[in-house]
């Protein structure tokens, strides 16, 4: 049998587990089998694969075989219910420990308890409330620490964390401390190639990201994210790209920060579209309806704030906007992952990068050696690009889009490096590069238009290549400092705009 999961109302259809999924399941039973009863294993499947359907298969089996009980453990209240269903779908009779249940009289009637981390370790910790002939407990997303704090109730069982990245949220606490064992199942690349996922095309636009702090938990701060995703650059730049690629879609914008997410949605709002802001301050009852326009308007834009990377399943988003970045390899794979459902005739879908993401990780779809973060999770964080190096790797290429405004122009091409090194070996000023930049860009908007207000108005459409003309410029007078970039944009946007005077 398997389980289809809607985004809202859970619906449970009975056939058969795929191929891969009986596969790793029997691999589960294995480890099971060879290892003590107390042995903790993890085991990573992407988002996707069908996780929930798999351990509710290997419940299933656990309380047949053995006449033991199963706790599974989730973070989330959504996630509760809907892993609750999906048991009640493999006739595992199951109870969901949640606030309201003080007390278990019950208990012998259930195989299965899914219980919320705190909810439990608030019970547990009552001298009074005893959960009897536990034998497996299973955590759903076990990257997150939260679970820790009740492995003391459970010393005797075995214990199978069950997650998309096997790396922890918290980079002080590696999973291999918790963990005897890594299970790593198909890849991303597999499953779209075996027709499981659907395949992600990438648009991905260079971003600024030098001035962003990172916290104490290893990722951006918001306060830093904020301050650089609501200036007025960046929310057109979002709205743009929106409007190029995505128009029309279903699509799910990922924020750091409510301040942001409301931003977003005033300038979508401003700009007449279908649009939404959720985060978790939304009671249940305005989480609900949101979710319930999300899933039934077409065209619907859903910005948002971390709420939705898991717990959460609509299989009928066309387009993911990353309008964040973000150096936690797990969240990356949520955010993309929310788009990766088959849905109908839907097997691709799209993903806008606005926050070097893709450039800092790689392709969603690489593989990833799980097993060596697993082991070596320090090795890993201590490896990922930083900001200055992804933006001097980073080639501006101008949207086809964009180009079509230009086409009347020879050649767009410009080369900042080339031209300083030309300059430098005439013996000349090294600003006689930005001067020659600026007369190229005068000469294509002349060339592409009728009069000075045209000219001028296709300068608000070179603002990233501008950008990245001036960062490429300071990285060769090796002076990258914010104020001077910030100064040599502006004065480049003033000549820019005056070199127009008397040429029509």
């Amino acid at each position: 049998m398997s389980i289809e999961l809607k985004s809202l109302n859970v619906n449970v259809t009975e056939k058969s587990l795929y191929d891969y999924q009986i596969k790793d399941l029997n691999r589960i039973f294995d480890v099971m089998r060879d290892e003590p009863d107390n042995f903790n294993l993890l085991y990573q499947l992407p988002t996707g694969g069908g996780k929930t359907v798999i351990f509710s298969e290997i419940v299933r089996r656990y309380v047949e075989k053995h006449k033991k009980k199963v706790v599974i453990l989730t973070h989330r209240i959504e996630l509760c219910k809907q892993t609750s269903n999906v048991l009640s779908g493999f006739n595992v009779n199951n109870k969901v420990i949640n606030s309201k249940v003080k007390d278990l009289p019950d208990q012998d009637e259930y195989q299965c308890f899914v219980a919320m981390v705190e909810t439990l370790n608030n019970r547990l910790s009552d001298k009074d409330f005893e959960l009897k002939n536990i034998g497996l407990v299973i955590i759903d997303e076990a990257h997150y620490n939260s679970f820790r704090k009740l492995f003391k109730f459970f010393d005797d069982c075995f214990i199978l964390g069950v997650t998309a990245t096997p790396l922890s949220s918290n980079i002080k606490l590696p999973m291999k401390d918790n963990y005897n064992k890594l299970i790593v199942g198909d890849d991303i690349s597999t499953l779209i190639k075996n027709g499981f996922l659907a395949s992600a095309d990438f648009y991905h636009y260079d971003v600024g990201l030098t001035t962003l702090k990172i916290g104490i938990n290893g990722d951006y701060t918001v306060k830093s994210s904020e301050a650089l995703y609501t200036n007025s650059l960046m929310q057109t730049k979002l709205l743009t790209t929106y409007e190029e690629l995505a128009k029309g879609k279903k699509t799910l914008i990922f924020n750091n920060g409510i301040y942001t997410s409301k931003e977003v949605y005033y300038t979508f709002k401003k700009a007449g579209y279908n649009v939404q802001h959720l985060d978790n301050t939304a009671s249940k009852q305005e989480r609900k309806e949101i979710l319930e326009w999300f899933n039934k308007t077409p065209d619907a834009v859903l910005s948002s704030v971390s709420i939705l990377t898991t717990g959460f399943d609509e299989p009928s988003v066309e387009s993911i906007i990353l309008n964040r970045a973000t150096r936690s390899l797990t969240l990356f794979f949520q955010m993309i992952g929310r788009g990766s459902r088959i849905y109908k005739d839907q097997k691709t879908f799209q993903v806008i990068d606005l926050g070097n993401n893709v450039a800092r990780f790689g392709q969603w779809s690489q593989p990833v050696d799980w097993q060596h973060i697993f082991k070596y999770p320090d090795f890993y964080l201590e490896n990922i690009v930083d900001d200055e190096a992804l933006e001097r790797d980073f080639v501006y290429t101008m949207p086809d889009a964009l180009k079509t405004k230009f086409k009347k122009s020879q050649s767009l091409d410009f080369d900042i490096k080339a031209e300083y090194k030309d300059v430098i070996s005439l013996g000349k000023k090294s600003f006689t590069v930005i001067e020659r930049s600026i007369e190229q860009h005068s000469q294509i908007c002349i060339e592409n238009s009728e009069d000075v207000y045209d000219a001028r108005e296709l300068i608000k459409d070179l603002q990233d290549e501008i950008a990245y003309r001036v960062k490429q410029y300071c990285y060769c007078i090796m002076n990258s400092t914010q104020n001077y970039k910030d100064w040599l944009f502006e004065e480049y946007n003033r000549k820019l705009r005056i070199s127009f005077n008397g040429k029509f």
